[in-house]
């Protein structure tokens, strides 16, 4: 049986979990989860190279998989990226986030590295959430806003669309949504309107 996937967080979470951010560095980690649907090793990966601000676009290397792929970054998200580039350290590392304390300083923030500092925002918030749910929960936003599903499954970087399918359950103000709308369109089609009151 598949493992199941971690719930898309609600929009009062979300904002909860920002307002407790108070690090430059972990708000642009974690905007570019929420809001370009990035795993979180692709955020500990990226390097200076692979951003384009003019275009606002991301180019994700995928050596697992070998299939790379371009994400787009928000205009709150690429705003949080730069506030934090404003203030990074110049550094021989080519990776855009590093270690801000300590003996690694100056190094590549890993992995668990950042994975650590969300723990650190789940406590102080009393949210149970992780890293995955952040992309879980740009997924959930995106088909609710109504991006089709192979949009998403592009941005994802699914090679295939069960995957997406899975990973992406609609909520019903999309389904209710689509319902309406479709009705609407066969009333419309068929000559029946809904009885006066």
């Amino acid at each position: 049986m598949p493992k199941p996937l971690p719930r898309a967080l609600k929009d009062e979470e979300v904002e909860k979990l920002l307002d407790a951010v108070d690090n430059k560095r972990d708000l642009a980690m974690f905007m570019l989860m929420l809001r370009s649907g990035l795993r979180v090793e692709e955020v500990a990966n990226l390097t200076l190279s692979t951003i384009n601000v003019r275009l606002q676009s991301i180019i994700v290397y995928d050596p697992k998989w070998g299939k790379d792929r371009v994400a787009y970054v928000s205009d709150d998200a690429l705003k949080a990226l730069l506030d934090y580039l404003r203030l990074r350290p110049a550094s021989k590392t080519k990776n855009i986030f590093l270690v801000q304390k300590g003996t690694y300083r100056g190094r590549a923030l890993s992995v668990r590295g950042i994975q650590k500092r969300m723990e650190y925002y789940a406590k102080k918030t009393g949210l149970n959430v992780s890293c995955h749910n952040l992309r879980h929960t740009w997924a959930d936003q995106m088909l609710n806003a109504d991006a089709e599903l192979e949009t998403v499954q592009d941005l994802l970087g699914h090679s295939w669309i069960t995957t997406t399918q899975r990973y992406c359950r609609l909520s019903n103000q999309k389904v209710k949504r689509d319902y309406f709308r479709a009705m609407e369109i066969v009333m419309r089609r068929t000559g029946v309107f809904p009885l006066d009151p």
